[in-house]
């Protein structure tokens, strides 16, 4: 997936980086798969890294990992459900590598500006905020807008166009409990927030999501990402001159 999402997003000059998960630490059931650990995942992260030539995300769990993440990962990623996690924070900081701190469903907009100090506290001004939505309810998310312009204020901003059309754990009652999603709705957000101003847009791209092993519910198949991405261009043509600074 990696070189098919490089070769379209060169195509077209957006800026790419890799992202993927060593461990699912989070996930619904005990049964769900979680991943192929700390040491294999960073092993194949690393030939990634090395081979495509692109930069890699991934995201760190424990205290413990932050220090051998920090070996490969060029952007160290803290998830939304451990955002406020003084300790997590404060060591991926540290490393000083770029950190995405995954803004926590439960938690405002403005609230971020503690989470954020955190990490700048540490001596780390390479941060930035995701926004994936809201909790509303049980077993759903919405996207306040609002909040992209809330955050942007003391930030950079990224939109999570795919976790946010999640419906966490609504298939719990099942055997193998995963989360649900609605993927229709991912051009539908990522263009409203590309037109609010954020400063990138992430999101999960399979190549048959019924076959992936997490998130496939809400991800985008890898053959409608290059027409996604036309779209998001032209809305971001269409509306820059409103997010300049004057």
């Amino acid at each position: 997936m990696a070189e098919v999402i490089k070769g379209v997003t060169r195509s077209l000059n957006f800026p790419f980086i890799f992202k993927a998960s060593y461990d699912k630490a989070n996930r619904t059931s005990i049964r769900s798969f979680r991943g192929p650990g700390l040491a294999e995942g960073l092993r194949i992260l690393k030939k990634v890294k090395d081979e495509v030539h692109v930069p890699i995300l991934t995201d760190v769990h424990e205290k413990e990992d932050v220090a051998k993440v920090a070996e490969v990962a060029d952007v160290i990623q803290i998830p939304a459900f451990l955002c406020r996690q003084t300790d997590l924070v404060v060591a991926a900081a540290m490393t000083d590598r770029v950190i995405n701190i995954k803004k926590g469903q439960f938690v405002s907009p403005w609230d971020m500006k503690h989470v954020v100090e955190k990490c700048r506290a540490a001596g780390n001004e390479k941060v930035f905020v995701t926004e994936r939505g809201a909790s509303f309810g049980y077993n759903n998310l919405v996207v306040d807008m609002r909040s992209l312009a809330i955050m942007r204020k003391f930030v950079p901003v990224v939109f999570d166009a795919t976790h946010s059309v999640q419906l966490p754990s609504a298939g719990a009652e099942g055997e193998h409990a995963v989360s649900g999603g609605q993927p229709e709705f991912i051009p539908v957000l990522a263009r409203a927030a590309v037109a609010a101003g954020v400063d990138g847009v992430f999101m999960e791209v399979h190549d048959n999501p019924k076959e992936a092993k997490s998130d496939g519910a809400n991800a985008l198949e890898s053959t409608k990402l290059r027409g996604l991405l036309k779209e998001l261009q032209a809305v971001h043509a269409a509306t820059d001159n409103a997010h300049r600074t004057p």
